[in-house]
This record gives structure tokens, C-alpha cells and sequence, in this order.
């Protein structure tokens, strides 16, 4: 398509000048640096490039080493992949942001960098030592100790943001004023040592169990998604879904939807994949007659809808495991399949009410790739699902990924255009260490996070409050649940999020649904799964949930609307992430948990209906326009349906056939007249 050429290409050509459907490498770069803190690294020449490039490779290498042959004590393994981590997001991640290329490294970041080195190989070293007075601290720990907490708290701000960085920072504040808050907020405190030890000295804080998947199970699938990367699967993630669906209705809308949902299953950055593939679809709605705003909602949803999608879940799936014990990887994927799938569901009902509404048609025919050319490369995908029949059979999470990575260089052979030569190996090593180094930071971050909620007793305290606030009622503790999902996920990766939502959030649903069970009864795998899951969701749509909506803001900056309404637009679109965790915490069929096929079949008939007849009502439009009253009786039928109780469902399935029927009898014998763009 010549629209997508560059200027200079352009120009040889003699074609009209560049217009805004080319999104240049250099403009993608700006809006990620703008956006997304995990991309404001500098471009750095001379010596210290080569000195990052073998520090990431050496990281990837270690990393790789033991995974392979087995992982060193908790201690030594964790302080390892930190220190790693914290030097080079020093070297790497500038104090400030300056506009302008940064060649260099500031002198006061080679400090903080030897630090975080000698912080790292602190355990390696003093190990014994450090074990056999255990419980103690010595001064050259205590000193240790701080700086590790220090040195994590800025690389954090640098890789990560502030959102984070502040709410750890308020924790440790918490934990050492507890005696000064009021009502169920206080706690008798803690003292510099007692902080210290339990920060770097045990693994309840920075040690703890978020750095130890981030040092484990997520670096080894970030890897995974680097070598896929490098076949070129991105780009076939584009041409598979413009070849199945670009010619629909409003076909660039739904080609946004397909290529996310693919591109989540690699990418664990919401603003990444928005970047990705928005620069690539945004482009084409626009030109095919979407609005600005519109267009950017959609791909920012869709984009954020990648994070829900299993196997990866922004590796929020595998701390699941650990935060929620006796359940293995597998069963939260083929938890979260449906909820995923009725989430794009929902935004693909309502993108195509709104091209039917303004006449929009897809993609003519000389646009669209050649679908059997592109199935030709159909064995990209082949790593993917093999991971997924890795985990279905039982193979451990980690050697799943190993062999994910061997099958993609294996596959990629098959032609040389996707070919991954020994240079393409050695490259995909340091991406996937840079791509984990604000995971590691965040993961860090998170620990001290949850070792002062274990420490004071915050959680509990916390879902106890939201309960009483709630008078015990259901909808309202999980709205009040919500609310503190949302505001607590702002501006924060999809790891990061999950940790501190899952901590602070999820108690309260757990502490409510194991009223209905007898005192002192273990939680089951059911209320706690669903607890999670709906802190997870509500988490990740922070990220299109104005004000702070970063994925829209990104979008907004390859489509050209203003932030904020994009924002808006693309929580209306994802209308179905705000209703589903309701859906499967009071009906936990969704789940596939305990339930039979027959009740996972209804509950999806009456999802899917409740899906498309909201959809109508939100846009306005399902075979003719919509009248004020007939909106809102839609909506209302929607919610009826997507209630899971019986006598709901019998009523919203009356109401949408009448309205069906309603609407099938008066629809519009032409369609719409097309709007220009």
C-alpha cells in the first residue's frame, strides 16, 4: 500500500507528499519515550554501549544458565538478577528527561551503578555469614540494607514511573508511623532495624516472591518474546489479521482488535503494543472514515485488552500461581480464556455498530494482502501454541519457555525471510534483558510493597474496612474494590499493578465471599482465583480509564485527537472489562472451574447477548438508529442478561427478542451514506 511508504520511497515515486497515514520509526520512538517510562533509555556511543550491551547479554546469559542447570539458593538468585537489573537501568535510564538524543551517562550514575553491583553481590559474598546470624543485623547491613531500598526506589521512578514509586515510598512511610494513624489504619510500627531486616534480609520484602518470578518464570518468557520477535511475527500478526478481517465492515477497527489480541500474547506493555500495532491500524481507520478520538479508543482498548489475553497475561499469570497457591499456570489460562475472549467480543460488537452507524465498508480488495501468501507463514504461530500444549500436558512452566524458544529458532529456518541467524540470537538476548529490567524494578518495588502489608497486617485490615463500608453487600464491595483497583493500577505495568492490587485489593472480595463458608475454612481455589482475576481486570484498565490513560494517551499521539476524550472513548468501547469480573466473581462458570459444558454454554449465550444488545444501546445503532427510550432499554436488557440469576436472564432474553424482532422489521434498506474522513 503506498500510503505506508516512507517520505524519501515516496518521493522516488513521484506520490503525493507524506500525510498522517505514515507513522515514521522515529515518531513511534517519541510517543513510546513520552508514554511508557520502560522506553526513556538513552541512546548511548562510545565505550558504555558496548559495556550495556555485554552487561545485557551477560544478564540474558545467567539468566539462561540457570534455567537450564537449576537456580541458586532464593537469596543468591534473587540479589543477583537485582543487581543486575538496578546497574543497568543506571546505565541505561537518564535521572531526567531531557528532550534532545543522550548520548552520555551522568558521572553520579557510574555511582549508583557500582552500588547497585556491590548491593547484588552482597548475598553471593556474605551468604554464610549472613544465614548463620539470621535475624540480625549488622551495621554494614544496615547500610546494605538502605541503599538496596534507596537504589530500588529511584531505578524504579527512572524504568517504571512515579505512580509506584510514590505508593512504595508511602508503605515504608506507613510502616514506620504506624502508631500515628487512626482507627483500623494503626499499627504499633517499626523500628530502622527491624525495616531493614525485613526489606533485604528476608524474603517478605524486596527478596520476596514478586522478584522471584521476576527471576525466574518472567524473564525466561520475556526471552521467548523476544526470539518470536525476531522471526517477524509482529509484522504477520498485522497481515493475518488485515487478511481475515479487513475486508468487514469497518474493517481496520476489527483488523486493531485481531492483531492486539495476537500481539498480546507476546507483549507485556499496554503503551508498547498500542505503539506496535496502532501505527499500523490507526492509520487505516482514519483513512477509511473514523474519527480521530475513535480511532485511537479503539486500538487503545483493544491494545490493553492484549494484557487479559492468555498464555503471557503481561506475566501477571505466573505471580497468580504464586500469590495464590495450589493452582498451576494452566488452570489460570483456561480460567481467563473466556473472560479475554468476551472482552474483544464486547469491543468488536460496538466497533461494528458504530461503521454500520456512519457507513463505513472495509478494506477494498487491492489493499488487502494475499490470504494464501499469508497463511504460508502460518508456522510463526507454531511456538505459541506449543507453549500452550507445553503447559496443557504438564511440562513445568520454565522449561515450557525453554523449549518455546529452541521450537521459534527451529521454525523461523523454514524461510530465510524469517530466518534467525547468530547475530539475530545474540540481539534477542539483550532485548529480552532490556525488556526486563523494569519488570525486575517494579517486581522489586512491589516487595517492599507486600512486606509491609504482611508485616502490619494492612491487607486484612484493609478488606475488613471495605467490607463494613459496604455493609456486607456484595455488588457494593466489589464496586468500593473497583474504584481502589483502578486508582491503585494507574500509571503502572501490568506487573506492578497486579502485585499491589492483588495485596491491598483482593482481601476484601475474599474476606466477603468466604462469609457463605464456615469459620476458618480454607479459602477455595474458585473465591480465590476470581478475587484476583477481578483485581487484575480492573488494574490493567487503569491504563484506558481517564485521567491517567496511558495507552489512550499513546494512541492519541499517532491519531492526532485530543487525550482525554480518546480516553473516553476507549473506556465506552471497553464497556464489557467493566462487567465481566462482576460476571465471573458472582458466576464463576466463566471460569471453568467446577461447572459442566452445558452451564458454560448458557452463561455464554446470555454474555454474548448482553454484550451486543449494550453494545447497541452505548453506540446507538444496531440495524437502524436508535431512539433515546430504545437506548436505554437495550442497556437495561444488556445487564439483565449479563446478571447471572435465572429470572434475569428469562426477562433479557424476552426483552432482546422483542427489540430484535423490533429492529429487524424496521431497518434501514440502504445502508448509510459513507462519511469522508
Amino acid at each position: 500500500m503506498s500510503n505506508k511508504l516512507p517520505p524519501e520511497e515516496r518521493e522516488e515515486m513521484k506520490l503525493p507528499p507524506e500525510d498522517d497515514t505514515y507513522i515514521s520509526e522515529e515518531k513511534q520512538k517519541e510517543i513510546l519515550q513520552k508514554y511508557d517510562p520502560e522506553s526513556n533509555t538513552r541512546d548511548l556511543a562510545g565505550i558504555i554501549k558496548y559495556v550495556v550491551f555485554f552487561g545485557l547479554l551477560a544478564f540474558s546469559l545467567f539468566q539462561l544458565y540457570t534455567a537450564i542447570f537449576g537456580q541458586y539458593t532464593a537469596y543468591i538468585q534473587r540479589s543477583i538478577h537485582l543487581g543486575f537489573a538496578l546497574s543497568l537501568i543506571f546505565l541505561l535510564f537518564p535521572a531526567f528527561r531531557r528532550k534532545g538524543i543522550k548520548h552520555t551517562v551522568a558521572w553520579y550514575d557510574y555511582i549508583l551503578a557500582l552500588l547497585a553491583i556491590g548491593v547484588g553481590a552482597y548475598w553471593p559474598i556474605m551468604y554464610q555469614d549472613l544465614v548463620f546470624r539470621i535475624g540480625r543485623v549488622s551495621e554494614l547491613d544496615l547500610v546494605v540494607g538502605i541503599l538496596a531500598t534507596l537504589l530500588v526506589l529511584e531505578a524504579t521512578r527512572r524504568a517504571v514511573g512515579l505512580p509506584i514509586t510514590i505508593i512504595a515510598s508511602s508503605f515504608l512511610v506507613y510502616a514506620f508511623f504506624g502508631p500515628y494513624f487512626p482507627g483500623f489504619l494503626r499499627h504499633r510500627g517499626q523500628d530502622i532495624d527491624s525495616l531493614v531486616q525485613l526489606m533485604f534480609f528476608t524474603t517478605d520484602g524486596i527478596l520476596g516472591t514478586p522478584l522471584a518470578v521476576s527471576s525466574t518464570f518472567i524473564f525466561t518468557f520475556l526471552l521467548f518474546g523476544a526470539f518470536l520477535v525476531k522471526t517477524g511475527v509482529g509484522q504477520y500478526f498485522n497481515d493475518l489479521a488485515v487478511s481475515f478481517a479487513g475486508h468487514l465492515i469497518g474493517g481496520p477497527a476489527k483488523v486493531a482488535i485481531f492483531s492486539s489480541a495476537l500481539q498480546g500474547t507476546i507483549s507485556g506493555s499496554s503503551v508498547a503494543n498500542v505503539v506496535t500495532s496502532g501505527s499500523y491500524t490507526i492509520p487505516m481507520m482514519k483513512k477509511l472514515g473514523y474519527k480521530k478520538e475513535f480511532a485511537g479508543g479503539v486500538e487503545a482498548a483493544a491494545s490493553t485488552g492484549g494484557q487479559l489475553m492468555p498464555p503471557i497475561m503481561g506475566a501477571a499469570a505466573f505471580l497468580m500461581v504464586e500469590f495464590i497457591g495450589g493452582i498451576t499456570y494452566w488452570e489460570i489460562a483456561k480460567a481467563a480464556a473466556i473472560p479475554a475472549l468476551l472482552y474483544f467480543t464486547g469491543i468488536w460488537i460496538m466497533t461494528h455498530f458504530e461503521a454500520k452507524r456512519i457507513g463505513l465498508k472495509g478494506l477494498p480488495k487491492e489493499e488487502l494482502p494475499d490470504r494464501k501468501e499469508v497463511l504460508k507463514k502460518i508456522y510463526l504461530l507454531l511456538p505459541i501454541v506449543a507453549i500452550i500444549v507445553f503447559l496443557l500436558i504438564g511440562v513445568p512452566t520454565m522449561q515450557a519457555a525453554l523449549y518455546g524458544i529452541v521450537l521459534t529458532i527451529v521454525v523461523s529456518a523454514f524461510d530465510k525471510e524469517t530466518r534467525i541467524n547468530f547475530k539475530d540470537m545474540i540481539d534477542a538476548l539483550v532485548d529480552g534483558a532490556r525488556t526486563a529490567l523494569a519488570v525486575a524494578a517494579a517486581t522489586a518495588a512491589a516487595g517492599i510493597i507486600v512486606g509491609v502489608v504482611v508485616k502490619t497486617g494492612l491487607g486484612l485490615s484493609l478488606a475488613n474496612g471495605l467490607v463494613s463500608a459496604s455493609g456486607g453487600n456484595v455488588l457494593l464491595t466489589l464496586f468500593f474494590t473497583m474504584l481502589a483497583a483502578i486508582v491503585l493500577g494507574m500509571g503502572s505495568p501490568t506487573t506492578a499493578n497486579y502485585v499491589i492490587t492483588s495485596t491491598i485489593a483482593a482481601p476484601a472480595i475474599i474476606t466477603l465471599l468466604m462469609l457463605e463458608y464456615p469459620e476458618g475454612a480454607a479459602v477455595p481455589i474458585v473465591v480465590a482465583l476470581s478475587a484476583h482475576l477481578f483485581v487484575f481486570y480492573f488494574g490493567i484498565i487503569a491504563d484506558i480509564t481517564p485521567p491517567v490513560a496511558l495507552a489512550a494517551f499513546a494512541a492519541s499521539g499517532i491519531s492526532g485527537g485530543e487525550p482525554i476524550r480518546t480516553g473516553v472513548t476507549a473506556a465506552k468501547l471497553a464497556i464489557a472489562a467493566f462487567i465481566i469480573p462482576y460476571m465471573f466473581v458472582l458466576s464463576p462458570e466463566l471460569l471453568m472451574i467446577d461447572t459442566t459444558v452445558p452451564e458454560i454454554i448458557l452463561v455464554l449465550i446470555t454474555a454474548i447477548s448482553g454484550m451486543i444488545a449494550i453494545g447497541a444501546g452505548m453506540i446507538g445503532f444496531w440495524y437502524r438508529k436508535l431512539v433515546w427510550i430504545e437506548r436505554i432499554i437495550l442497556v437495561a436488557t444488556g445487564l439483565a442478561l449479563v446478571y447471572p440469576e435465572g429470572y434475569s436472564d428469562i426477562i433479557g432474553a424476552v426483552v432482546f427478542i422483542i427489540m430484535f424482532a423490533i429492529q429487524w422489521l424496521g431497518r434501514e434498506k440502504k445502508a448509510p451514506k459513507v462519511k469522508e474522513a
